[in-house]
């Protein structure tokens, strides 16, 4: 385990800017992830720490250890890719030991090692079948017990379960976050999938555009954005345009005017304080509304059922709000299911719900 540091990394492919002064640190035995959009640089930035690749200007350290420059064998990290990336000519112990061969260990710690890492990711006994003899999931084992065997100082992983079905791929989130906590290995984690990044993350990173945009736990993103890309990659959010009448009464909220009536509303930063006039956005998620009532809020959404999708533990509906947008909304468990009609309606949220972002 290793704690590593990223400070002002820059990096360009010919013309194109791919990282723009991008500084992160991730604590010893934390499983961070770096989540975002296609093309934001959050696979480029892997390969940098992996030493794939060598940053522009910046540094990175393991430790206390600089490791800018150093290639990408001598970093002593563990990689698990998207495509796997194992050999189908070797059987699956062959597989698992290519790197001990490569560092020149001794045959009878290689065989030992090898045996623990398949007892560690649950295949013990299956060393001698062929990869072509595998299902999907126990080729992404053996993936993964080929980056641990040379136990490494960190675990790179990048989009790792992408290639699985919805049921193997759950399974796997459990079965690597286990493995990284039970041996205190500090990961880093490229994903798209936002349900892994909430589920599996100690702490993660929103990039866009090859910037951070935001860092924190899973919990603290999803609930306190700091931009509307934020608010919109990491879950789904229902955005209203609005005007800052001025400070509520409750410190850190704030009276806004919408066009279909008054709204309160919480910043997400506590140095942000908009002027009266100021034109927000303000972000409300789906499941934060209800057709039933919220006391002390005057968070009201009038309008009517437009559509209503039951998918047996929750029923999600679309409500279209006069002189304003058409609402997404989330029931659990629900026992009156709302069909679509033009009888009016109201939706309330809490103002701990309805979160302002600047435009």
């Amino acid at each position: 385990m290793v704690h590593i540091s990223i400070q002002g990394l820059h990096k360009r492919f010919g013309s194109q800017a791919v990282l723009h002064d991008v500084s992160l640190d991730i604590a010893q035995g934390e499983l961070f992830f770096l989540l975002g959009p296609s093309g934001c640089g959050k696979t480029t930035l892997l390969r940098h720490i992996a030493g794939f690749y060598q940053p522009d200007s910046g540094a990175i350290f393991f430790g206390e250890d600089n490791v800018t420059r150093l290639p990408a064998h001598k970093r002593g990290t563990g990689m698990m890719f998207q495509s796997y990336a194992l050999w189908p000519h070797l059987n699956v112990a062959q597989n698992v030991a290519f790197g001990l061969e490569e560092r020149n260990r001794p045959k009878q710690e290689i065989e030992d090692r090898v045996g623990q890492a398949l007892e560690l990711v649950k295949l013990g006994g299956l060393g001698a079948r062929r990869i072509s003899q595998l299902s999907g999931g126990q080729q992404q084992r053996v993936a993964l017990a080929r980056a641990l065997v040379i136990r490494p100082r960190c675990l790179l992983l990048d989009e790792p379960l992408s290639n699985l079905d919805a049921k193997l791929r759950h399974e796997m989130r459990s079965e690597i976050r286990r493995i990284c906590k039970e041996f205190g290995l500090t990961g880093i984690y490229v994903t798209h999938d936002r349900d892994e990044a909430l589920s599996m993350a100690d702490r993660l990173a929103i990039m866009e555009n090859g910037r951070i945009a935001q860092v924190g736990t899973p919990q603290d993103v999803y609930r306190d954005p700091a931009s509307r890309m934020v608010a919109e990659f990491i879950g789904e959010a229902n955005f209203i345009p609005a005007r800052v009448r001025g400070n509520s009464s409750e410190a850190g909220f704030f009276e806004v005017e919408s066009s279909f009536g008054p709204l309160r509303a919480r910043a997400t930063r506590g140095d942000w304080h908009p002027a009266p006039g100021t034109e927000v956005t303000l972000s409300v998620r789906p499941e934060a509304l209800t057709f039933g009532h919220v006391l002390e809020s005057i968070n009201r959404f009038p309008g009517h059922v437009t559509d209503t999708t039951y998918l047996g533990s929750t029923v999600q509906y679309e409500l279209q709000i006069p002189n304003g947008p058409l609402l997404k909304v989330s029931e659990t468990n629900p026992r009156q299911i709302r069909q679509p009609s033009t009888d009016a309606t109201r939706l309330m949220a809490a103002a701990m719900d309805v979160v302002m972002l600047p435009n």
